[in-house]
């Protein structure tokens, strides 16, 4: 309950909070395959080619056209 009351009196601690949150959602989704794995040829497979780079065109090329 001390706790409880801490936080919502501070706006610091609620601040704090919402930031660790925030942090470890970002860490959570910011897995992205990797490059030339059959995970990432599939999702570049999928992503529309419009949409791609040039690295990303060159990198799909190398690993999953001409593998």
């Amino acid at each position: 309950m001390f706790l409880l009351k801490t936080m919502t009196t501070k706006p610091t601690a609620k601040l704090g909070a919402i930031a660790l949150v925030l942090a470890f959602t970002a860490g959570l989704s910011a897995c992205a395959p990797e490059v030339g794995s059959d995970a990432w040829c599939k999702q570049m497979k999928e992503k529309p080619k419009g949409d791609w780079t040039a690295n990303e065109a060159a990198d799909y090329a190398k690993h999953c056209v001409f593998k």
